[in-house]
């Protein structure tokens, strides 16, 4: 008997499709299906015939559903993803062999006992979407195709849920949350062929027995984990694999053949197209027998301790587009084997030890289109003719021993985006030619460059990066700053401009950082930026601007450095519109008024204030600091009076360390404003010199090596009277207090010996009585303590840091101190009588504790920062007598 013949596609997937369309309409609010590409999904059609829809051409069933990348339009106020509960429908669907999902926005978890319906199931995608939580255990033997690459999936790989597919061949759990170690029942999925669970958080050592069993591998990728030891010997007996990265981990060892007999086995890896290593900690010299790997396109080796002569070798490699071996220690000269490399499109040799004259045969290269030279021991030679047959995209000679003029050559590179020349000795003025190029990103910094800036420069419709800092430029900047709309990153620190602030600045719809620190602008009007134009960062510190403090940068700015100009006048009430305002930066200008007490409380992400050497007066209110989120505050050098408040609150410091609080993705760093190039995509680091540290006339400053954040509080050099707050005993990760030069009395706390992080504590130059309190022998950290110039008496206390308090400066000028470190006896260690003392000895002590000290002092200065990451730095403090903390611009 023959079987009648199915014609459409069962009802009931029918109706599971249109209650998925009804689902996603009624979600975004609108009846127009044809925007997410779903018109044809109509009840008075097959379901057959529908796009994205595949049927099995014998039972009509549904077998694959293409749902990826669904266009609805996304409107303000929308929400931005979707209930992932909108996939119930589908789940009714059971012969589905394919569904990609891909690319939606769907958030939430997934139902393992929803899953388990797709017992057919070989292709599934969920890539690019929001599922969080763990990856459920039922997960079938038929599969074998997984992707959920890009979506919050986090804690441990679930083993149970991998044992199931022991069919998979294609397996990408990339850009998650997961964390622990690879579980054993990954690998024994024998028929794998490509692995990738880069980007989340896996640990531990590589299984070299486990890799063995992914004998069939083709590509692996296990980059920006935290996988750590060397690499299993058995990963290069792998020989069909073609990619292999394993790039930002903490991977080890030396690339010879003195760990697992390396020098070999990489030599196996014939058919490997591309080999990342980047950013781990290898170490030694890269073998001989890479050059064995004769289809290599793509060879990543930088940022490791990788050392020696590049091997000869690598001139085998015909195939090669890409060699990055920067950051690491190689030395020697650019070998001659290089040039013949026929496919090379990008070498990148930055920051090594290279040494010897730059080839001039490197420009005849004419597959070359990116070389990253800079940061070596190269020497260029301007006598030699450079007559380019390559076409290059981006260049860095930074700090190649540049002299003379910007060479000429250089003009004929017509696809020239980025150059960078910065740290030579150029001179000259900025060529025309140049200012014609439109480069995307320009970075002359710290030559010696003269005369202005061309006007056609900002005519540019491409130029995005543009840094000029310390050079000699001078003269008036050009009013036609403004036309270069493409403009995010705009440094001009440390020249000599003068004249007025160009009001086109305002104008450019995506500037990020502008900085224009350390010229001679002036000027009392500033351009109005529109409140969704507001930089990030804005340093006009170290110039001659006046007038009011320009309100027009308090929209949505960041950072925000005006120190060391000429604004006067009080606070503007409208400061507080700026709820993104991270640090404030006024010091050394002529604030008056009374401190405002409403800003601080309202201004919730402020961790950074200076107002130090302004003429602010009258008292500090408790309630000013309210909820505050301050982690340095320098106030030092004005006229505030009245008794320093008791409530005071410094983010993090009661919780005994000093960690980002995660509301920014500020990092503090260096001195000035710089910016880096990866990749010819650009990182900005932002560097002001601002809080730099004085101990013993050596310069030192806070860093951003590691991510925590000292708190610091500068109440120095006013008017303060009355006692020392008990309560600030409990600022447990106060780094730095100094409250000198004021008019405090009563006594020292007990509770300062709670102070566990504390550092540098300066209470001198006050009216402070009574003893220092013996509970300072618990202050482990504490380099300097300055209690000079008050009425001190008793002991100085013994045991732990204050045994090397010996600078007898730090005491002098009190009632009656006492003690080994001041070499003053006390009383009860008064040896007895004896017929052979006489006078004199006393008469040489006596100076010790009556020596009138120099003024000493710690106006804290502050810090600048960095975009994209937390707020952290370092403080390296010297046991050695400190003269003042300040700020020092250079």
């Amino acid at each position: 008997m023959l079987m009648p013949c199915v014609v459409s596609c069962p009802a009931h997937q029918k109706q599971s499709l249109l209650h998925f369309k009804s689902s996603l309409l009624q979600f975004y609010k609108t009846s127009n299906s044809s925007s997410g590409g779903l018109e044809s999904w109509s009840s008075n059609s097959d379901c057959c015939t529908w796009n994205r829809v595949v049927c099995s051409s014998y039972s009509r069933d549904i077998i694959a559903l293409y749902l990826d990348n669904i266009p609805f339009p996304k409107y303000p106020n929308f929400p931005m993803f979707l209930d992932s509960r909108i996939l119930d429908p589908i789940y009714g669907i059971g012969s589905l062999m394919l569904l990609d999902i891909s690319n939606n926005s769907i958030c939430g978890e997934i139902s393992g006992k929803e899953l388990a319906n797709f017992s057919r199931l070989i292709h599934l995608d969920m890539s690019y979407n929001s599922f969080y939580g763990s990856i459920p255990p039922q997960l079938f033997h038929s599969l074998q195709f997984l992707d959920i690459s890009s979506n919050s999936f986090e804690g441990e790989i679930s083993g149970k849920g991998l044992a199931n597919l022991n069919k998979l061949v294609h397996l990408d759990m990339s850009n998650n949350f997961f964390n622990g170690s690879i579980p054993p029942q990954l690998f024994h999925l024998r028929f794998l062929q490509f692995l990738n669970i880069s980007c989340n958080r896996i640990e531990g050592e590589i299984s070299g027995k486990g890799l063995a069993n992914l004998s069939r591998l083709i590509h692996l990728d296990m980059s920006n984990n935290l996988f750590n030891d060397s690499i299993p010997p058995q990963l290069f007996h792998l020989g069909f694999l073609q990619f292999l990265d394993l790039s930002h981990n903490a991977l080890k060892g030396g690339l010879s053949s003195d760990v697992c007999n390396f020098t070999l086995q990489i030599g196996n890896l014939t058919k490997l197209q591309q080999f990342s290593i980047n950013l781990n900690d290898f170490s030694g010299q890269v073998p001989d027998s890479i050059g064995n790997l004769t289809g290599l396109e793509r060879l990543d080796l930088g940022n490791n301790h990788l050392q020696l002569q590049i091997p000869s070798a690598i001139g085998r490699l015909s195939n090669i587009s890409t060699m990055v071996l920067s950051s690491n220690t190689f030395t020697g000269v650019i070998l001659p084997f290089i040039q013949n490399l026929s496919k090379l499109e990008t070498l990148r040799l930055e920051d090594n030890m290279f040494s010897g004259e730059i080839p001039s045969w490197l420009f005849d290269i004419a597959s070359l289109k990116n070389l990253y030279l800079g940061g070596n021991k190269f020497i260029w030679n301007n006598q030699v003719k450079i007559v380019p047959k390559c076409m290059l995209s981006q260049l860095s000679l930074k700090s190649c021993k540049m002299t003379a003029d910007i060479p000429e050559w250089i003009s004929t590179q017509k696809n020239l985006n980025m150059l960078e020349l910065s740290d030579n000795q150029l001179t000259g003025n900025f060529p025309l030619w140049m200012a014609e190029m439109e480069i995307e990103n320009l970075l002359l910094s710290r030559n010696k460059l003269t005369g202005s800036i061309p006007f056609s420069l900002f005519q540019s419709q491409n130029l995005s990066v543009l840094d000029l800092s310390r050079n000699n430029f001078s003269g008036e900047l050009p009013q036609n700053v403004g036309h270069a709309l493409k403009m995010k990153v705009l440094v001009l620190s440390g020249n000599s401009f003068s004249g007025s602030f160009p009001k086109s600045i305002a104008d450019l719809p995506s500037l990020i950082l502008l900085d224009l620190s350390r010229n001679r602008l002036s000027g009392n009007t500033l351009p109005v930026f529109k409140s969704y134009l507001t930089p990030h960062y804005v340093d006009l510190s170290s110039n001659e601007l006046s007038g009011d403090i320009p309100v027009s940068l308090f929209s949505a700015t960041s950072i925000l450095a005006l120190g060391k100009n000429k604004f006067s006048g009080s606070f503007p009430r409208n400061l507080t519109d700026d709820a993104a305002l991270e640090y404030l930066d006024l010091h050394d200008n002529n604030i008056t008024g009374y401190f405002p007490d409403y800003f601080i409380s309202k201004l919730s992400n402020l961790q950074v204030l200076s107002l130090r050497n302004n003429s602010l007066h009258g008292p500090l209110w408790s309630n000013s600091f309210y909820g505050s989120g301050l982690q340095i505050l320098d106030l030092s050098s004005n006229s505030l009076d009245g008794s320093i408040p008791s409530e005071l609150e410094l983010s993090g410091s009661s919780s005994g360390y000093m960690a980002g609080d995660g509301k920014g993705e500020i990092k503090v760093n260096w001195i000035e404003a710089t910016v880096s190039l990866f990749s010819g995509m650009y990182t900005i680091t932002i560097e002001t010199n601002d809080l730099t540290v004085n101990w013993k006339n050596a310069v030192q400053g806070l860093s951003s090596h590691n991510r925590e954040m000292y708190t610091l509080l500068d109440l120095s050099n006013n008017k303060f009277s009355g006692d020392v707050p008990d309560s600030y005993g409990n600022l447990w990760g106060l780094k730095l207090l100094n409250l000198s030069y004021n008019k405090l009395s009563g006594y020292i706390p007990q509770s300062f010996g709670d102070l566990q992080s504390i550092e540098a504590l300066d209470l001198s130059n006050n009216n402070i009585s009574g003893t220092i309190p013996q509970s300072f022998s618990k202050l482990d950290q504490l380099s300097v303590l300055d209690v000079s110039n008050n009425k001190l008496s008793g002991e100085i206390p013994r045991g732990g840091q204050m045994d090397t308090m010996n600078d007898p400066s730090y005491f002098a000028n009190n009632s009656g101190l006492c003690g080994m470190q001041i070499r003053v006896n006390c009383s009860k260690d008064e040896p007895p009588p004896n017929d052979g003392q006489d006078e004199d000895d006393d008469d040489e002590k006596e100076p010790w504790f009556l020596w009138t000290g120099a003024w000493i002092g710690f106006p804290l200065g502050l810090i600048s920062s960095v975009l994209t990451a937390f707020l952290g730095g370092y403080f390296v403090i010297p046991t050695a007598k400190y003269h003042s903390i300040h700020y020092r611009q250079r």
